[in-house]
């Protein structure tokens, strides 16, 4: 698997390694740091016949998911990411917590902090719905197929809108299929 990070992040190194560990497989890194090594870094992909990667969540890469999007359609390397903008953008897909939901609950936790309650005693919460968004048109581009089960399913919705991608809102077993 080929894994595209900020070694800047401090938090770079232990990802590494906790995602090696629990795939049992090797991750090939490839560091980028700063804008001008993107391109580089796509190219090391494509040199090293990389068929897709992922790219890991984190501010640096966030903030480019224009420019990362167009580079995985220009190498042709189909790429994942954790934010939804990355789908949106022209990456094949993405995957990860829904952010209104995470915004809802920052607001919240702000609101009880405020009114007097100590952040020590606030519980600790995990997501619990998550989105798939897959390009459309990046796939096509990409020469890719996506299977009619991930588009049909008895229990989903589809809708069409202008941006081509469909997203998938998962809640434990609830599936709905956006377009």
């Amino acid at each position: 698997m080929r894994l595209l990070v900020n070694p800047a992040n401090p938090l770079a190194e232990s990802f590494v390694k906790a995602g090696s560990t629990h795939l049992g497989s090797r991750l090939i890194v490839v560091n980028a740091r700063t804008e001008s090594n993107l391109e580089p870094a796509f190219a090391t992909f494509a040199k090293q016949g990389a068929r897709g990667l992922v790219i890991w969540e984190e501010p640096f890469l966030n903030s480019r998911a224009d420019q990362l999007a167009a580079l995985a359609i220009r190498y042709a390397m189909p790429a994942i990411h954790g934010v939804h903008d990355f789908a949106v953008a022209g990456a094949l897909m993405s995957y990860g917590t829904v952010s209104a939901d995470l915004f809802y609950w920052i607001g919240v936790y702000a609101g009880r902090i405020l009114k007097g309650e100590k952040p020590a005693d606030l519980p600790v919460l995990q997501p619990t719905k998550f989105e798939f968004l897959i390009n459309l048109k990046s796939a096509k581009a990409l020469g890719l197929t996506v299977p009619p089960t991930l588009l049909v399913r008895p229990e989903v919705l589809n809708r069409v809108c202008s941006v081509d991608v469909h997203a998938v809102y998962a809640q434990v077993r609830t599936w709905q299929i956006l377009l």
